[in-house]
């Protein structure tokens, strides 16, 4: 009887390249098609951990925590200055799915930036923000804007206290009027104060007063005239 000899089962080179061009652990710099450069950590053929990114079209540097393949954790997001070709920081902080999440300093200028909490790129949560001509606000934000309870500080010192929404001062709040030593105190209507009381407050101390103080409100009820109107405005919003 003749005896078959079993072939040898030969694996195909391509396997063995494959292998070799998996990428797992810290590996040196490899190029993209582009042009694009990566130096890092890697699991799985994808970016993971520790690691630095440069995208060649934008000359964009990110350096921090990756997560298979996405920025995920800490790190810092730098662009060079078109004049000098230094590194200027854009954003440090926290990310997740390559976008900016959790608490971080976003750099607008070299006046302007916010530091706070981020989702999904946008400010979200409680955040400072300082703007480029002085003014400074502080407190909650909604989908990139200021939204819920919040204040805002402008450059001659006079501040809004209160309530916020899509950007605008909207609700209660209260208005220092410091420069003239006044208060306002009321309901807002997109930016608008609608109904509420003024009333003198450091008049006397105050850089430039009014000439005349506030007069003493005559009405029989004030409180519920007050009330009625509120209830109107806001009702309005609902």
């Amino acid at each position: 009887m003749p005896f078959l000899k079993q072939s040898r089962q030969i694996e195909p080179p391509w396997k063995e390249w494959d292998r070799k061009a998996q990428k797992s652990g810290i590996r040196h710099t490899v190029y993209s098609v582009n042009g694009d450069q990566y130096t890092g950590e890697w699991l799985d053929n994808k970016k993971h951990g520790k690691g630095t990114q440069l995208w060649k079209s934008t000359g964009a540097l990110y350096d921090g925590d990756w997560k298979f393949g996405m920025r995920n954790g800490f790190g810092t997001y730098s662009v060079p200055d078109p004049v000098t070709r230094e590194y200027k920081k854009l954003y440090s902080g926290e990310w997740k799915n390559d976008k900016r999440h959790g608490y971080g300093t976003n750099f607008y200028s070299d006046n302007e930036y916010y530091e706070g909490e981020w989702a999904k790129d946008k400010r979200h949560g409680w955040g400072r923000m300082y703007y480029e001509d002085g003014m400074i606000y502080e407190g909650e934000w909604s989908e990139d804007s200021h939204g819920g309870q919040g204040m805002l500080r402008l450059v001659n010192e006079n501040r809004y206290e209160g309530s916020w929404k899509n950007g605008k001062k909207h609700g209660h709040g209260k208005f220092f009027y410091l420069d003239r030593g006044q208060l306002y105190e009321g309901v807002w209507v997109e930016d608008i104060p609608k109904c509420g009381t003024i009333t003198d407050f450091g008049r006397e101390g105050a850089p430039a007063p009014t000439v005349y103080p506030i007069p003493k409100v005559e009405l029989a009820n004030p409180i519920a005239v007050l009330q009625e109107a509120e209830s109107i405005f806001l009702s309005d919003q609902e």
